[in-house]
């Protein structure tokens, strides 16, 4: 009995590997993204007898990172990546980067050199402690196996509690053979942060008493879910809602309250009522430098400004609000529209509806035939009117984003996944991230040229798991932004923004994938409907006029 004991004591013990795996289980990880590595063989074997998480290989950790990025984005859930030591750890860093721009809730886990190793400059060694600290919302190094359930459990509940952000766990590579000998810890359970009803009440009359008020949503109107409650608060006191940088969805744009998106390419007469207006509420936003207009949107001599944020960090961190409210967005909401009561109001609802007008004529393409190009009002024209409203939508950054900002709308559970951050590279690896969290959404990327090439290996990653993206390349041939601000600043004097590139479409045939390009407008459609109908990875170029940098240059 005694050896039968003792048998079954060795079978349960689990080496490190095993119990990361474990803490994993317990969150409700199904998906991870990564490129493997020897530094962290021990959670790849026990991701080996894991039935319910699937590893996604991707060709690159910045891919990886985009990839659980966008995931995470779209499937509301921690988004988890993992990369070996060193180099496969600072390829990872684009993705934590936008990650923490973006608030979206991250962990990454990190091979690392053994612990007798350190500080002697080891192989490939990096102290990812002080390395990432700026990139993230927290970074520690696990040194003790029976600390794992410990110290991961808190980092997922770090990464989604307050304002959301990456954590980055390093994990020494011999600490992962260690068997641990306790697990005495679970998922952390979060606690919702509900307003000061005072201040609820307070804000019900500053919101009566204010002459031309506006709404601003952020990122927490999404995170919180609580679209259809601003929905209902702005239609119950006649107020506008503008939406932050690249926070399209966080309201319906064909609602007639709504007044368009700030950020780039953002209409002057956006900001100018912003400016103008007397009290401004703004839900779950950060005030970016994009979304500000390099900190100009509000005149904080004429304006009000309630700002309401989880996060007590980001209060007075750009303007001082004169009621700073630390709440989950929806909770905010949900208490207000208890307190409030409906308006009324012939002004109000004038401003609104002036406002909204000239959002539509702005957002509104007048469609041309072009017979030399063919032109992105055209395609997003299409992807408007002829794919299912709940098309995800993803981007990276580029001067194409123009002609998606200013005339596409999210209605209907349509989404935006797109980083605050401008990283370059995002848009195709993300759209597999958003594809895997919602398989029977179509899933589109939007990239340029430049863009596309920094991660264009992650195609194939499509095409070997069978994730059917439709990726779409912009092909103007040079870096279009800068070469924008070279001519703007230097007239003339452009350097190393011109480009050269393969044919895209057949690029996408040689993995295996479907590949299409368009030179015509008549094109369009018929592109489409055989990408969608190849029921496979699918990358449609599109060549565009390079004369032509911005949606606002063809108005």
């Amino acid at each position: 009995m005694t050896q039968v004991s003792q048998k079954n004591v060795k079978e349960e013990q689990k080496h490190g590997g095993q119990a990361i795996v474990d803490v994993l289980k317990k969150e409700g990880v199904t998906k991870v993204f990564g490129v493997p590595g020897e530094s962290y063989l021990n959670v790849l074997d026990a991701l080996y007898e894991e039935n319910e998480i699937d590893f996604i290989s991707a060709r690159q950790e910045g891919g990886a990172s985009f990839m659980a990025e966008g995931y995470a984005k779209s499937a509301g859930e921690v988004g988890v990546c993992t990369a070996t030591r060193g180099p496969g750890a600072t390829n990872l860093s684009i993705g934590l980067h936008t990650a923490q721009q973006d608030s979206t809730p991250l962990v990454a886990l990190i091979g690392q050199v053994e612990r007798p190793y350190r500080d002697r400059e080891a192989f490939q060694e990096v102290d990812f402690v002080s390395f990432f600290r700026d990139l993230c919302k927290w970074t520690v190094e696990i040194d003790d196996a029976d600390r794992i359930p410990e110290i991961l459990h808190r980092a997922f509940h770090v990464a989604r509690s307050g304002r959301p952000g990456p954590v980055l766990v390093s994990l020494p590579e011999d600490m992962q053979d260690d068997i641990v000998t306790r697990d005495t810890h679970g998922p952390i359970k979060l606690t919702t942060v509900c307003p000061d009803k005072n201040a609820v009440q307070e804000v019900a009359k500053e919101l009566k008493n204010a002459k031309k008020p506006v709404i601003i949503a952020g990122g927490g109107v999404i995170l919180s879910q609580a679209t259809q409650e601003l929905v209902s608060l702005a239609e119950a006191m006649q107020i506008p809602v503008a939406t932050a940088f690249r926070r399209f969805h966080a309201f319906p744009n064909s609602h007639p309250n709504y007044i368009g998106a700030l950020g780039l390419g953002a209409r002057k007469a956006l900001s100018e009522y912003i400016q103008d207006s007397d009290l401004v509420l703004a839900l779950g936003t950060k005030f970016s430098q994009m979304t500000t207009n390099d900190y100009s949107i509000i005149n904080e001599q004429n304006s009000r400004l309630i700002h309401v944020d989880i996060s007590s960090d980001v209060l007075g961190r750009v303007y001082t609000p004169s009621s700073p409210i630390v709440s989950d967005v929806k909770e905010f909401l949900i208490e207000l529209l208890h307190v409030i009561e409906p308006e009324d109001n012939s002004d109000r609802q004038k401003n609104v509806a002036e406002a909204n007008e000239k959002y539509t004529r702005f957002s509104t393409p007048e469609l041309t035939d072009n017979t030399e190009y063919a032109n992105m009002k055209s395609v997003i024209h299409y992807i408007q009117n002829e794919l299912p409203k709940n098309t995800v939508i993803t981007s990276d950054a580029g001067n194409f984003f123009s002609w998606i900002s200013r005339y596409f709308r999210y209605d209907e559970g349509g989404t935006y996944v797109g980083p605050t951050s401008g990283a370059m590279g995002y848009g195709m690896p993300s759209a597999i991230g958003a594809k895997v969290a919602h398989p029977d959404k179509t899933v589109i990327s939007i990239s340029g040229d430049g863009g596309f090439m920094m991660t264009p290996q992650e195609f194939e990653t499509a095409v070997r798991y069978d994730i059917p993206i439709i990726s779409i390349v912009v092909n103007n041939n040079m870096y279009g932004t800068i070469h924008t601000h070279q001519e703007a600043k230097f007239p003339g004097r452009v350097v190393g923004t011109k480009l050269t590139n393969p044919n895209f479409a057949e690029y996408a045939n040689n993995f295996g994938g479907h590949g299409e390009r368009v030179e015509k407008n008549e094109d369009i459609a018929s592109a489409f409907e055989r990408a969608i109908a190849s029921e496979v990875p699918a990358l449609i170029e599109v060549m565009t006029d390079p004369t032509i940098l911005s949606a606002n240059q063809e108005s």
